[in-house]
């Protein structure tokens, strides 16, 4: 890399959303966020939004329909945005939240025709997320063929898991071919992860469940910083209750619906993916702040549910770990949602020490918000999935660019550029 500046963006693509973080760096500096933007509704009233780093507004437009009709064109339009507000860019480099990697991916990896055509074949496995991340790539492509991608794999982060965590109860034989417990969320895990040692050194060095609980939601039981459990499985529909997926269900309530109810395949994944979760119980929104607001006794038993689920995954989340020392709360619901935290909590009281000071819980800033007497401490981190991506894309542009071994992964005898497990 040149001694100037570059920068770097971190691309989250949706089914009708792109969402990038800006970042600047150069040789020695590890990437400064600079500003994010955003494109929703594309070719369905898309609207664009930016704000700087300091949080002012650099962008707010809505264009017509017709103008963004598709994530080439939203893409091309937040770029020229970002050229129109910094001048223009020397991109260094993309880098792409990619939901399932399988067991094809331990690592980031530069993305080239064979790692597309890997990630497309994992679109069964996260239907709801796989083909859009590709749009995203395709889109990054298009406007930029020369330009480095990098592909960030949520699942890549539980891959070390044990082994009797990442089994199914189905035979082996399917556990041979890749059908697996593989876990989801891993570039926020990561982030808290690497957060915990300048927070509370104890939960750093030992028992830790995280709970990431926004829209999509799932637990992760950390042991000195690395995940040996957690909710979701083979897909992400697994583990708690969501916005609009169901979590964990009965298998045979899976093959009634199919069998009795003559549900076919694509019916039963909009159920389960679109349809079902607090949107499904409450019957009013999939927003847990609207369903909190809401005198209605669905939005309540919804509430409920949600909140009865999550403590009792955190359960088994202290079985896996063999104890707890600390839980953190982050994402859109646990970074904000008191209720929420202080009902799950107090549903583990009774097994464990642990109780919340509610000026502290209340309070609208991170931090711990157990009492001083709980033997189970309790923090509230913001999680910032945007920041990992930038951070791995950087440290892979680093070591193609520059040969330096101590920019790429921690074991530098691994094939980073093409990133797949042995």
């Amino acid at each position: 890399m040149a001694a100037s500046s570059a920068y770097i963006i971190a691309l989250n693509a949706g089914s009708s959303s792109i969402k990038l973080s800006l970042y600047r760096t150069d040789d020695t500096t590890s990437p400064e966020l600079i500003a994010k933007a955003q494109v929703e509704e594309i070719g369905d009233s898309p609207h664009l939004f930016g704000k700087l780093a300091d949080g002012s507004v650099f962008l707010d437009e809505t264009p017509n329909d017709h103008e963004l009709p598709d994530h080439d064109s939203a893409y091309a339009r937040l770029r020229e945005a970002l050229d129109a507000r910094f001048g223009k860019l020397e991109l260094a480099a993309v880098g792409h939240r990619i939901v399932h990697g399988g067991d094809l991916f331990s690592m980031p990896t530069a993305i080239d025709d064979a790692t597309r055509e890997s990630i497309a074949s994992l679109v069964p496995m996260a239907p709801l997320h796989q083909p859009h991340h590709l749009e995203g790539i395709d889109a990054v492509s298009r406007f930029a063929p020369e330009t480095l991608q990098v592909a960030c794999f949520d699942t890549s982060f539980h891959l070390g898991m044990p082994c009797v965590a990442r089994l199914t109860g189905l035979p082996y034989r399917f556990f041979e071919q890749g059908i697996r417990r593989f876990g989801f969320h891993g570039l926020s895990y990561e982030y808290i992860a690497g957060r915990l040692p300048d927070v509370d050194r104890r939960l750093a060095e030992g028992r830790t469940i995280v709970a990431h609980l926004g829209n999509g939601a799932s637990l992760c039981a950390l042991q000195a910083g690395r995940s040996v459990d957690t909710t979701m499985s083979f897909t992400a529909l697994d583990g708690l209750p969501m916005g609009t997926r169901s979590g964990a269900l009965d298998p045979g309530l899976v093959l009634y619906l199919e069998h009795e109810l003559g549900y076919s395949s694509e019916k039963l994944q909009t159920l389960l993916y679109h349809d079902a979760g607090l949107l499904g119980l409450s019957g009013i929104d999939s927003d847990m702040q609207t369903l909190l607001e809401s005198d209605s006794p669905r939005a309540r038993l919804a509430v409920d549910f949600f909140v009865y689920r999550v403590a009792q995954e955190m359960g088994r989340m202290a079985v896996s770990l063999g104890g707890v020392d600390g839980i953190v709360f982050t994402a859109g619901i646990g970074e904000h949602a008191a209720p929420i935290r202080q009902a799950v909590i107090e549903r583990l009281a009774p097994l464990w020490s642990v109780a919340l000071d509610d000026t502290a819980n209340r309070a609208a800033e991170p931090g711990r918000i157990s009492t001083p007497d709980s033997a189970v401490a309790v923090h509230v981190i913001p999680t910032d999935e945007e920041t990992m991506i930038a951070r791995h894309t950087w440290q892979l542009y680093r070591s193609r660019t520059r040969g330096d071994a101590s920019a790429s992964d921690p074991d530098p005898d691994q094939d980073q550029d093409q990133g797949h497990r042995a």
